[in-house]
Parts: structure tokens; sequence; C-alpha cells
């Protein structure tokens, strides 16, 4: 008798080991419960600089070339007809691009030399923008099978600087033309693992200077995962 009450005894216990062992293991900190996820580190950070000019600047004098990226591993590139009346200008004690005066839709993208761009999970993309009227900015990526993406996520800060941040999950994305920097067919579960060039597109002209159509893209930050090219 004392033996049966012994074993279920040890029976019990041995029970209550097993539910505690699994509890832990399903349990938020458990072995068994994946690791949070966590954001990527920044992978770059881009603080455009003026074009190097003679005299005080001006419309022409400060327009878009490749010299105004200041990082040295980055490359920026702009889209549309009108993008080449694109300008650097000062604002708040930064250098921001401008495009009020492009007469076509534009678009402005970065490009990491070493790296393809992994933009799944929690990546974010951080920019100091300003919108005018109601001029509304949208993301956009060059994937790397050649394709270029518009996203549906508008971007619109009526007047003021303000740090947004894009996250890239559940959005819908829209083939877009980068000679007439028009959107066509939707594009379906693009590839977010390997993206080449990303940036903000406007998809109408700019209205020039005062608080007509325009936008400012300033300081630029990626947190992503780098895939090397």
């Amino acid at each position: 008798m004392y033996l049966s009450r012994l074993a279920a005894t040890t029976v019990r216990a041995l029970g209550l080991v097993v539910f505690a062992s699994s509890a832990f293991a399903q349990s938020p900190g458990g072995r068994g419960a994946p690791p949070p996820a966590t954001r990527p580190a920044l992978l770059f950070r881009e603080e455009w600089r003026l074009p190097a000019h003679e005299g005080a600047p001006t419309d022409e004098n400060m327009r878009f070339t490749p010299g105004v990226v200041a990082s040295d591993r980055i490359e920026a590139k702009v889209y549309g007809a009108g993008s080449s009346f694109i300008r650097a200008a000062e604002h708040e004690g930064r250098i921001d691009l401008w495009t009020g005066l492009a007469t076509s839709p534009v678009a402005v993208t970065l490009r990491d030399k070493r790296n393809y761009i992994d933009l799944t999970g929690l990546a974010r993309l951080r920019w100091i923008v300003r919108t005018n009227s109601i001029h509304t900015l949208y993301p956009v990526v060059k994937l790397a099978n050649g394709t270029y993406a518009a996203g549906n996520r508008g971007i619109s800060t009526d007047g003021e600087f303000l740090q947004i941040e894009v996250a890239f999950g559940g959005m819908r994305w829209f083939t877009l033309d980068p000679v007439k920097v028009v959107v066509t067919s939707e594009v379906k579960d693009p590839d977010l693992s390997r993206v080449d060039e990303i940036g903000l597109v406007t998809l109408a002209p700019a209205g020039g200077h005062g608080i007509a159509g325009s936008a400012n893209l300033s300081t630029v930050e990626l947190f992503a995962k780098a895939v090397p090219r």
C-alpha cells in the first residue's frame, strides 16, 4: 500500500514537471518561442549638399547634379521629363531637393553602390519632407529585375517639414514608367528582399515658387538589411 501511494505521488510529481516544462516552452520567454522581431540597423543616411557653383544661389546654378550626394557609397537618380529642374536649396539649416520647378511628375531615388536593399520585415524608410498645396509623395522602388514600382501610401505634410517613416508590409504596388513617371498595372507580390533603388515620387507636375504644388526632400535614413551585389 505504501509503495502504491509513493508511486502515485511520483507520477503526479512527474506530471507537474512535464506540464511546467511544456508551459515554459510555450511561454513568450521559453526556449520554443521564436525570437522577437527587431528593426534592422541603419543602412545609410544621406544629407544633401549644394552643388559646386559660382555666385549667389539661383534656380539655374543649384540644379540637381550627382554632386549633391554627400555619401561616397550612395548615388542619387532623378526621373521624369522635368527632373532637370529639381534644385538643391537650404531650409532650416539642412540642404534638401526641391521639385517646385519640375514641369512633369518626378521621382528621386537613392542607390547603395555595394548592396541591394532588403525591405522585408521591420525595414523602415525615414525622411524629412515637406509638401505644399495638395502635392503628395509616394514610396518608389526599383526591383532587382529592373521593375519600377510605386507604393500606394501617400505622404502629405501641408507645408510643414516633418520626419515621416514608411513601413513596407502590406503595401500595394503599381508599375511605374520611369520616363513618363505614371503608374499602370498593379505589381503582385513584388520581391522586396532585393531592391536596387529606393526613393519618393510625385505623380503631378509642380506649380513653381510660393505655396504652389511642390515637395522638398531633406535628410533621409534607411533602416534595412544589406544584400551584397
